[in-house]
Protein backbone atom coordinates (compact mmCIF):
# COMPACT_ATOMS: atom_id res chain seq x y z
CA UNK A 1 0.00 0.00 0.00
CA UNK A 2 1.10 3.25 -0.69
CA UNK A 3 1.46 5.34 2.58
CA UNK A 4 1.18 8.98 0.20
CA UNK A 5 -2.12 7.82 0.10
CA UNK A 6 -3.42 7.42 3.95
CA UNK A 7 -5.32 10.40 5.65
CA UNK A 8 -2.96 13.01 7.05
CA UNK A 9 -4.54 12.22 10.53
CA UNK A 10 -3.67 8.14 10.28
CA UNK A 11 0.16 8.95 9.27
CA UNK A 12 0.46 11.11 12.79
CA UNK A 13 -0.53 8.19 14.65
CA UNK A 14 1.48 6.34 14.02
CA UNK A 15 4.31 8.81 14.12
CA UNK A 16 2.79 9.49 17.82
CA UNK A 17 4.13 5.63 18.40
CA UNK A 18 7.03 6.51 17.55
CA UNK A 19 9.79 9.23 20.16
CA UNK A 20 10.43 12.46 18.94
CA UNK A 21 13.79 11.93 17.44
CA UNK A 22 11.52 9.08 14.96
CA UNK A 23 9.06 12.40 14.02
CA UNK A 24 12.18 14.66 13.15
CA UNK A 25 13.31 11.93 10.91
CA UNK A 26 10.33 11.37 9.44
CA UNK A 27 9.83 14.62 8.81
CA UNK A 28 12.15 14.84 6.40
CA UNK A 29 10.62 12.18 4.10
CA UNK A 30 8.10 14.35 2.39
CA UNK A 31 5.72 16.60 2.55
CA UNK A 32 2.91 14.83 3.75
CA UNK A 33 5.39 12.82 6.46
CA UNK A 34 6.40 16.53 7.58
CA UNK A 35 2.61 17.81 8.36
CA UNK A 36 1.84 14.59 10.42
CA UNK A 37 4.67 14.40 12.37
CA UNK A 38 4.73 17.71 12.96
CA UNK A 39 1.22 18.07 13.98
CA UNK A 40 -0.34 18.84 17.55
CA UNK A 41 -1.69 15.26 17.46
CA UNK A 42 2.14 13.95 17.49
CA UNK A 43 3.77 16.31 20.01
CA UNK A 44 0.77 16.35 22.49
CA UNK A 45 1.49 12.42 22.61
CA UNK A 46 5.14 13.10 23.80
CA UNK A 47 4.48 15.16 26.65
CA UNK A 48 3.79 14.01 29.95
CA UNK A 49 0.00 14.21 30.63
CA UNK A 50 0.62 16.06 33.85
CA UNK A 51 2.95 18.82 32.02
CA UNK A 52 -0.28 21.92 32.14
CA UNK A 53 -0.24 21.10 36.15
CA UNK A 54 3.56 20.90 36.71
CA UNK A 55 3.61 24.81 34.31
CA UNK A 56 0.90 25.86 36.18
CA UNK A 57 2.60 25.19 39.62
CA UNK A 58 5.72 26.90 38.26
CA UNK A 59 5.17 30.68 37.22
CA UNK A 60 5.68 29.70 33.81
CA UNK A 61 2.11 28.38 32.95
CA UNK A 62 2.26 31.02 29.79
CA UNK A 63 4.11 28.11 27.99
CA UNK A 64 1.01 27.00 27.33
CA UNK A 65 0.16 29.60 25.18
CA UNK A 66 2.95 27.95 22.76
CA UNK A 67 2.34 28.37 19.14
CA UNK A 68 2.54 24.50 18.78
CA UNK A 69 2.77 21.51 20.93
CA UNK A 70 5.94 20.87 19.23
CA UNK A 71 7.40 23.86 20.55
CA UNK A 72 6.22 23.88 23.61
CA UNK A 73 7.68 20.76 23.75
CA UNK A 74 11.23 22.11 22.49
CA UNK A 75 10.94 24.43 25.17
CA UNK A 76 10.78 22.46 27.86
CA UNK A 77 13.71 20.76 26.52
CA UNK A 78 15.97 23.54 25.78
CA UNK A 79 15.02 25.23 28.96
CA UNK A 80 14.27 23.98 32.48
CA UNK A 81 11.35 25.43 34.60
CA UNK A 82 11.82 25.95 38.22
CA UNK A 83 9.10 24.74 40.30
CA UNK A 84 8.53 23.28 44.06
CA UNK A 85 9.23 26.88 45.19
CA UNK A 86 12.84 26.62 43.31
CA UNK A 87 13.78 23.69 44.80
CA UNK A 88 12.93 21.73 41.66
CA UNK A 89 14.03 22.10 37.53
CA UNK A 90 11.94 20.48 35.35
CA UNK A 91 12.90 19.73 31.79
CA UNK A 92 11.96 17.32 29.25
CA UNK A 93 15.27 14.78 27.47
CA UNK A 94 14.81 15.74 23.66
CA UNK A 95 15.35 12.68 22.45
CA UNK A 96 13.24 10.47 24.26
CA UNK A 97 10.42 13.07 25.87
CA UNK A 98 11.08 11.57 29.26
CA UNK A 99 11.23 13.51 32.46
CA UNK A 100 14.31 15.19 33.97
CA UNK A 101 14.78 16.98 37.01
CA UNK A 102 17.72 18.71 38.74
CA UNK A 103 17.56 18.91 42.68
CA UNK A 104 19.12 22.39 43.83
CA UNK A 105 21.98 22.97 46.30
CA UNK A 106 19.54 24.49 48.74
CA UNK A 107 17.01 21.22 48.39
CA UNK A 108 20.27 19.06 49.29
CA UNK A 109 21.62 17.93 52.50
CA UNK A 110 25.67 19.94 52.58
CA UNK A 111 27.35 18.98 55.60
CA UNK A 112 28.07 22.35 57.09
CA UNK A 113 26.19 24.02 54.38
CA UNK A 114 24.79 26.21 57.02
CA UNK A 115 28.17 26.93 58.28
CA UNK A 116 29.56 30.41 57.14
CA UNK A 117 32.83 29.81 57.76
CA UNK A 118 32.73 26.68 55.48
CA UNK A 119 30.07 27.19 52.86
CA UNK A 120 28.92 30.17 51.33
CA UNK A 121 25.56 30.66 49.17
CA UNK A 122 25.51 32.90 46.67
CA UNK A 123 24.32 33.60 43.20
CA UNK A 124 25.52 32.74 40.00
CA UNK A 125 24.79 33.84 36.52
CA UNK A 126 25.20 30.54 34.96
CA UNK A 127 22.90 28.51 37.59
CA UNK A 128 19.10 27.74 36.80
CA UNK A 129 18.58 28.52 40.69
CA UNK A 130 18.47 31.56 42.56
CA UNK A 131 21.62 29.92 44.64
CA UNK A 132 24.53 27.79 44.47
CA UNK A 133 26.66 26.30 47.01
CA UNK A 134 30.30 27.49 46.92
CA UNK A 135 32.57 25.54 49.64
CA UNK A 136 34.79 28.05 51.26
CA UNK A 137 37.03 25.42 53.33
CA UNK A 138 36.30 21.65 54.40
CA UNK A 139 38.53 18.66 54.69
CA UNK A 140 34.84 16.07 54.69
CA UNK A 141 32.80 16.85 51.95
CA UNK A 142 29.55 14.73 51.88
CA UNK A 143 26.09 15.64 50.08
CA UNK A 144 23.48 13.74 49.96
CA UNK A 145 19.76 14.33 48.44
CA UNK A 146 16.11 12.32 47.58
CA UNK A 147 13.51 12.88 45.17
CA UNK A 148 10.28 11.39 45.19
CA UNK A 149 10.25 8.04 41.94
CA UNK A 150 6.81 9.53 41.42
CA UNK A 151 8.00 12.11 39.41
CA UNK A 152 10.09 9.83 37.24
CA UNK A 153 8.94 8.48 33.86
CA UNK A 154 8.09 4.44 34.16
CA UNK A 155 9.93 2.10 32.84
CA UNK A 156 13.03 4.27 32.68
CA UNK A 157 16.35 4.01 33.13
CA UNK A 158 17.79 7.15 34.94
CA UNK A 159 21.59 8.50 35.78
CA UNK A 160 22.06 10.64 38.60
CA UNK A 161 24.73 13.77 38.61
CA UNK A 162 26.62 16.01 40.93
CA UNK A 163 26.65 19.23 38.50
CA UNK A 164 29.42 21.44 39.81
CA UNK A 165 31.85 23.80 38.73
CA UNK A 166 35.62 24.90 40.17
CA UNK A 167 36.25 28.62 41.31
CA UNK A 168 39.60 30.16 39.86
CA UNK A 169 41.34 29.78 43.40
CA UNK A 170 39.54 26.12 43.99
CA UNK A 171 42.56 23.65 46.02
CA UNK A 172 42.48 19.79 47.17
CA UNK A 173 40.58 17.92 44.47
CA UNK A 174 43.45 16.56 43.06
CA UNK A 175 42.80 12.87 42.27
CA UNK A 176 40.33 12.97 45.69
CA UNK A 177 38.12 10.28 45.46
CA UNK A 178 34.61 10.24 46.32
CA UNK A 179 32.41 7.38 47.83
CA UNK A 180 28.63 7.78 45.99
CA UNK A 181 25.24 5.68 46.67
CA UNK A 182 22.04 5.96 44.51
CA UNK A 183 18.82 3.65 45.19
CA UNK A 184 15.28 3.40 47.19
CA UNK A 185 15.13 4.29 50.54
CA UNK A 186 15.23 1.32 52.53
CA UNK A 187 16.57 -0.63 49.47
CA UNK A 188 19.20 -2.01 47.92
CA UNK A 189 22.03 0.98 47.30
CA UNK A 190 24.55 1.23 44.39
CA UNK A 191 27.58 1.99 45.25
CA UNK A 192 30.91 2.91 43.61
CA UNK A 193 34.25 4.84 43.88
CA UNK A 194 35.16 7.85 41.57
CA UNK A 195 37.75 10.41 41.33
CA UNK A 196 37.40 14.42 40.98
CA UNK A 197 38.31 16.14 38.06
CA UNK A 198 41.19 18.15 38.89
CA UNK A 199 40.79 21.63 39.61
CA UNK A 200 40.72 24.61 37.50
CA UNK A 201 37.95 27.30 35.93
CA UNK A 202 36.50 25.55 32.99
CA UNK A 203 33.84 26.81 30.65
CA UNK A 204 30.24 25.44 31.76
CA UNK A 205 29.32 23.25 34.57
CA UNK A 206 30.97 19.75 35.23
CA UNK A 207 29.45 16.23 36.02
CA UNK A 208 30.41 13.31 38.18
CA UNK A 209 28.05 10.50 37.67
CA UNK A 210 26.46 9.22 40.46
CA UNK A 211 25.14 5.95 39.49
CA UNK A 212 22.20 4.37 38.07
CA UNK A 213 18.39 3.61 38.78
CA UNK A 214 15.32 2.29 36.98
CA UNK A 215 11.94 3.39 37.70
CA UNK A 216 9.38 0.67 37.36
CA UNK A 217 6.54 2.99 37.70
CA UNK A 218 3.98 2.71 39.98
CA UNK A 219 6.64 2.91 42.79
CA UNK A 220 5.69 5.80 46.00
CA UNK A 221 9.38 6.04 47.41
CA UNK A 222 12.34 7.82 48.03
CA UNK A 223 15.58 7.66 45.40
CA UNK A 224 17.87 8.53 47.94
CA UNK A 225 21.26 10.34 46.22
CA UNK A 226 25.11 10.40 48.20
CA UNK A 227 28.28 11.70 47.60
CA UNK A 228 31.28 11.02 50.28
CA UNK A 229 34.67 12.52 49.94
CA UNK A 230 36.67 12.41 53.05
CA UNK A 231 40.10 11.61 52.31
CA UNK A 232 42.82 13.49 54.88
CA UNK A 233 44.34 16.22 53.43
CA UNK A 234 45.11 20.00 54.29
CA UNK A 235 41.57 20.58 53.26
CA UNK A 236 39.89 21.64 49.83
CA UNK A 237 38.03 24.97 48.72
CA UNK A 238 36.31 26.35 45.46
CA UNK A 239 33.87 23.80 44.73
CA UNK A 240 30.93 25.51 43.43
CA UNK A 241 27.64 23.02 43.71
CA UNK A 242 24.11 23.70 41.91
CA UNK A 243 22.66 20.21 41.89
CA UNK A 244 22.10 17.12 41.42
CA UNK A 245 20.63 16.24 37.98
CA UNK A 246 18.83 12.84 37.24
CA UNK A 247 17.83 12.20 33.70
CA UNK A 248 17.58 9.41 31.01
CA UNK A 249 20.17 7.48 30.49
CA UNK A 250 21.05 7.91 26.82
CA UNK A 251 21.66 4.92 24.35
CA UNK A 252 25.26 5.25 22.31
Amino acid sequence: MDLHQLPEGCIAKIVSLTTPEDACRLSLLCKIFKSAAESDAVWDKFLPPETPTILSQSGESGLLAASSKKELYLALCNKPVLINDGKLSFSLDKWSGKKCYMISARELGIVWGDTPQYWRWTSHPESRFPEVAELLVVCWLEIYGKLETRLLTPSTLYKAYLVFKFTRRAFGFEHVRAEVTIGLEGGEQSKQTLVFPNEGERPGWLEIELGEFFCEGGEDGLLKLHCLANEANNGRSGLVVQGIEVRPKRNN
